[in-house]
Order: structure tokens, then sequence, then C-alpha cells
């Protein structure tokens, strides 16, 4: 009678553990898609100082990774957790819960805490990110992104780059080199925010219904993507 006792006691444990870790692998979720749409709406807000009109306008899919991690001594490192969405044929997909990590060399001392922004502009970029898992290598794959209310003349964004990479901090948006970097699905918050495993595919293709707590990231992705339209429509009428 006692060992069972013993074995309802850990195995009630293991339940109660179970639903708390899922309950803040749910708040951290819920937590990283505000902070996105907080990104977003900087972007919005800060047109001459941010990432230009028709760069967004074209975008056919935009990551954010609010409070990207840099730091080290000598040997750096990034990590973030982000949210991805892609352009569909009725809108923007659902959110995509990603991860970006990879190491870096060179001399760094301290820690630094940047928004991280990724465009992607061509159709391979866009294939790479349904993908799951890609390396941030290779040339012509990605770019430091231009900055400003018009990308200059001078850039070649169109025709060559598969993305490109912004970060902002102390409001400010900047160009931003991310080689080597690695970019995945993060299973376990997308599970904590569809209550299941869902295909990374499958959810930026459009195949997937928007979690309620992610309303307002979706409506600041398409506020961002309208705006830019329109400001670059205005443009060219000039």
């Amino acid at each position: 009678m006692k060992k069972t006792m013993s074995l309802l006691s850990i195995g009630l444990m293991c339940l109660v553990g179970t639903y708390a870790l899922g309950g803040t692998a749910r708040q951290d979720t819920v937590k990283r898609l505000q902070s996105s749409v907080d990104v977003l709406q900087a972007i919005m807000a800060t047109p001459d100082k941010g990432i230009p009109e028709e760069v967004l306008s074209n975008a056919k899919c935009i990551v954010v990774v609010p409070d990207l991690i840099k730091g080290g001594f000598i040997f750096g490192g990034k990590h973030g957790r982000g949210v991805a969405s892609c352009r569909t044929a009725e809108g923007w997909s659902a959110p995509a819960l990603v991860s970006v990590g990879g190491g870096s060399w060179g001399l760094q001392i301290g820690v630094e805490g940047v928004d991280l922004v990724m465009l992607v502009m061509s159709e391979k970029g866009f294939q790479h990110l349904l993908s799951s898992k890609f390396e941030l290598t290779g040339e012509g794959l990605v770019a430091a992104g231009p900055v400003g209310r018009h990308a200059s003349a001078g850039t070649d964004w169109k025709m060559n780059t598969e993305m490109l990479t912004y970060s902002r901090s102390k409001g400010a948006f900047a160009g931003l080199t991310l080689e080597g970097a690695v970019v995945q699905q993060d299973d376990d918050s997308t599970r904590a925010i569809y209550g299941k495993h869902m295909m990374f595919r499958n959810i930026l293709s459009g195949q997937a219904s928007t979690p309620k707590s992610a309303d307002a990231f979706l409506k600041a992705v398409s506020e961002a993507g309208q705006q830019a339209k329109i400001a670059e429509a205005n443009e060219n009428k000039k």
C-alpha cells in the first residue's frame, strides 16, 4: 500500500511539474510575441532611421528575434528566440517560432542584447526558411540590410541577396552581419503556443490558424507591410 501511494505521489509530482513547465513555456512565448510587436512598431515609428520602405514592402517573410544575446570575451556567441511570418495568398501566415544560435570569433567584451530582424527577400531564401533548419552562410544568402527611408540606388539587394538582417539597439536600426548563425524551428515554443507539434513548413505556408495569443503580432506584421507598400507607392508617384 505504501509503495502504491509513493508511486502515485511521484506520478502526481511529475504531472504537476509538467504543467508548470508547460505554463512557463507558454508564458515565455506569449511574452516573446509581445516583444516582437514592440520591435515591429519601432520599425514603423522610425522610417528615417529604420528599414527602407521598399525593402520591407518586398519582403516575403519577416523574422523578429527580440533580445538576441551577444557576449563573451575572445570567443563570442549569439542566441535568441523569435517569431516568423511569411506572405501567403490570403495574407500573412500564422507565426512560426524560431531559435537563432551560432558562434563568432573576435575580440568581444561584455554582453549586449539587441533586437534582430531578418527579412527574406527571395523564393530561394523562403525555401531555406521552410527547411526548419539552415545556416546563414554562403555567398548571396545573407547580408546586412540598408538603412533609411529608402534603399539607395546603388544597392543590389533586389537581385542578389536572399536575406537581409538588421539589429536594433537603443532605438536605432543598423545592418547586422550574422554569418554562421543557425536558424531553426523552436519545437518547445511551438508546442506551447499551438498545443501540439506543428510542421514549420505548414505554418509558414498558411496551413495553420493563428492562435489568439498571436493576434497582436500578426496585426503588427500586416500593418508594417501595408504601411511600407503605401509609402513606396506614394514615393513612386513623385
